[in-house]
């Protein structure tokens, strides 16, 4: 190896060690390590499901338009978790409602 290379390696190695320990300086405090916010997760799990339902919308469009490259095996897959997704949201908002009720039933 010329000195030219060794310096670009080592440069290199530079900004990837510079990029790891970036998030590393971001980290939360030790409370709340490990702990993810309950809002964040269900906003997260809400936006996941609406991005399923347009994929299985656009494919679903895509077929029935007849376009070249609408496949309907990919197609009903995306609709089937779409399906799936959404029922899964429900039922856990259903949980939640119920385990509200139950709380706001208890003798205090």
């Amino acid at each position: 190896m010329s000195t030219i290379d060794v310096n670009n390696l080592l440069s290199q190695m530079r900004q990837m060690t510079a990029q790891v320990r970036a998030p590393e300086a971001a980290v939360k405090p030790a409370a709340a390590v490990g702990q993810a916010d309950f809002s964040d997760v269900l906003k997260q799990s809400l936006s996941a499901v609406g991005r399923n339902q347009l994929e299985a919308g656009h494919l679903a469009a895509s077929f029935e338009r007849g376009d070249p490259g609408a496949d309907l095996g990919r197609t009903m897959i995306a609709v089937q978790k779409a399906d799936l997704s959404l029922r899964t949201v429900v039922e856990v908002r259903n949980k939640l409602v119920d385990a509200y009720k139950e709380i706001m039933n208890m003798p205090v």
